[in-house]
């Protein structure tokens, strides 16, 4: 029987969180070795695995797997969880990259000049919910497996703060 997966990435959530949510719903259980060091991080780097010199890195089956969306579709394929067909599987890649999209805007806020912060905040929530939430939310349990979102006053919203974006500052 082969090994856990183990997970190589930074201590925080990022771009290995979805690669966490699809391993937990396929039942899987996996090994974290965090990178905690400039050392750890020049020994990963160094010994030739990261294709692109980048993280996440998921070593399982034998491979050391680079790029989330890669990691993603091997892991769904694997264990039956990338739709019964193509249309399915079309489907599926649709609602993905339109939350890689929503993400990308997400995980560089914090790189934001903070001259600009409050109007990248401003059409984070304005993209979020006349864009992708009205989506989101005409499929039936998809929003409550994606994580970082809750129910407020009928709807479904972002909660804002276990994204690390403290509203209340601004």
């Amino acid at each position: 029987m082969a090994g856990k997966p183990k997970l190589h990435y930074f201590n925080g959530r990022g771009r290995m969180e979805s690669i966490r949510w699809l391993l937990a719903a396929a039942g899987v259980e996996f090994e974290e070795k965090f990178i905690e060091t400039p050392e750890d991080w020049d020994k990963l780097r160094n010994d030739g695995c990261l294709m692109f010199q980048q993280v996440p890195m998921v070593e399982m089956d034998g491979m050391k797997l680079v790029q989330t969306r890669a990691i993603l579709n091997y892991i769904a394929t694997k264990y039956n969880l990338y739709g019964k067909d193509i249309k399915e599987r079309a489907l599926i890649d649709m609602y993905t990259e339109g939350m890689a999209d929503l993400n990308e805007m997400i995980i560089v806020l914090p790189l934001c000049p903070p001259d600009q912060k409050d109007a990248k905040i401003a059409l984070i929530k304005e993209r979020t919910t006349d864009r992708y939430l009205p989506v989101f939310e005409k499929v039936s349990g998809l929003v409550s497996a994606l994580g970082h979102w809750t129910w407020k006053q009928g709807k479904i919203v972002p909660d804002w703060h276990s994204l690390g974006i403290d509203l209340h500052s601004q």
